[in-house]
């Protein structure tokens, strides 16, 4: 056998090294990536998912502007009447639609419960997976994984439109 220089033993650790950092900084990026999703839906799935102990009602839209539906809130239970409660523009489809609601407590702000809203809640995890899904793929080489969350993002995604 025969010995390999000590430049050649330093170049192949040290390649050996890169290789190994580029797989933890690209992991770690995904990581990010799908933490960020996450944190970013829980804001509002929280209120749509946990609605036990919240207020919960009907909002009926009045009016509606750039990104945003107004109109009043009547509680289904315990609660008080709202004159006027603010809701995403993109969970609602006409003025004079009624939507099951919960409220962000200490808010005038609404979310949508029911699938419709769990789901729309979701959709900023679903836009992460996608992501992720590019890195994955490309910067790992971990095709499998990849499609898998592509998928599960495009089926969230998916899912968040038909219902809505």
């Amino acid at each position: 056998m025969a010995k390999r220089s000590l430049a050649r033993r330093t170049a192949e650790s040290t390649w050996g090294l890169v290789l190994v950092a580029r797989i933890v900084v690209l992991s770690a990026l995904v990581l990010v990536i799908l933490a960020a999703g996450v944190w970013t839906s829980w804001k509002t799935a929280q209120h749509a998912m946990l609605t036990k102990g919240r207020e919960r009602g009907t909002m009926t839209v009045s009016a509606c502007a750039a990104d945003t539906c107004t109109g009043p809130f009547v509680p289904t239970g315990l609660g008080s009447i709202r004159a006027k409660v603010t809701i995403d523009k993109a969970v609602t489809h006409r003025v004079g639609e009624r939507i099951p609601v919960a409220v962000e407590p200490g808010t005038e702000t609404v979310v949508r419960v029911g699938t419709a809203g769990v789901l729309h809640t979701w959709i900023p995890f679903g836009g992460a997976l996608l992501l992720a899904a590019l890195v994955l793929a490309g910067g790992l080489r971990w095709t499998r994984t990849a499609w898998v969350a592509g998928i599960a993002g495009a089926a969230l995604l998916g899912a968040a439109f038909l219902t809505l």
